[in-house]
C-alpha cells in the first residue's frame, strides 16, 4: 500500500507522519486490497482538518474529520475510513 501525506498551511513533522501511517496501516488488517491512500492535513485558524482518499479494489473512499486537535482529527478520520472499509468489504462479500 502506498501512503502519501501532505500538509496545507502546515508543515508535516515526522511524528505526524508516523502517527498517520500507524493509523492507516491498522486499516489494512480489515481489508488487504488497499492500493493507494492520500492524506491531507490542514489548519484553518482554530480548526484542524484531516482528509483522506483511499483507493481500494473497485472503489474510492473519501473521509474528512475536523477537530480542535490534529491528532484527534486523525483518529476520527481513521474511524470513519474503518467503517467505510468494513461496509465495502461486506458489499463485496454479499455480491
Amino acid at each position: 500500500m502506498q501512503l502519501h501525506i501532505s500538509g496545507h498551511h502546515i508543515e508535516v513533522t515526522d511524528s505526524m507522519r508516523h502517527y498517520v501511517s500507524e493509523k492507516i496501516e491498522r486499516l489494512s488488517h480489515h481489508f488487504d486490497k488497499i492500493t493507494n491512500t492520500h492524506v491531507i492535513l490542514s489548519v484553518d485558524k482554530n480548526n484542524q482538518k484531516a482528509e483522506a482518499t483511499m483507493h481500494v479494489n473497485g472503489k474510492d473512499l473519501f473521509a474528512e474529520a475536523n477537530h480542535d486537535d490534529l491528532y484527534a482529527a486523525i483518529d476520527l478520520l481513521a474511524d470513519k475510513l474503518d467503517r467505510q472499509l468494513i461496509k465495502h468489504k461486506e458489499k463485496m462479500r454479499n455480491h
